[in-house]
């Protein structure tokens, strides 16, 4: 295989908790690949791009080392992914956000 879907790989590399999430990141333009921003869930992703995702209050910049096979053990995701830069923390998430960021449960109990 040469290359992986956008939403599938940031699940593999523990970048989005769940699919699902990985795919509303993207379906909002929360992720950027080489630079540019990607809307579509099912963009698929090759090694040695760059991946711009904003996860809460901090935006993450990495290089696509691999693809991954499953999701597996943090240790193993970690190696599908290197740093390009360090988290750059921004202002927190803005209201519209929040519902992206956080599954259901989580989004009730924080209102509460």
């Amino acid at each position: 295989m040469n290359g992986r879907r956008l939403d599938q790989w940031l699940w593999f590399a523990r970048l989005a908790k769940s699919r699902s999430r990985g795919a509303r990141l993207c379906a909002s333009g929360a992720v950027a690949v080489n630079g540019m921003t990607v809307t579509r869930v099912n963009h698929i992703l090759r090694t040695g791009e760059s991946v711009t995702v904003r996860q809460g209050a901090f935006c993450r910049t990495v290089r696509v080392l691999g693809l991954g096979e499953r999701r597996g053990p943090a240790a193993e995701a970690r190696l599908l992914y290197e740093e390009i830069a360090p988290p750059v923390h921004q202002s927190e998430p803005m209201p519209a956000w929040t519902p992206l960021l956080f599954d259901d449960d989580d989004y009730a109990n924080l209102r509460e």
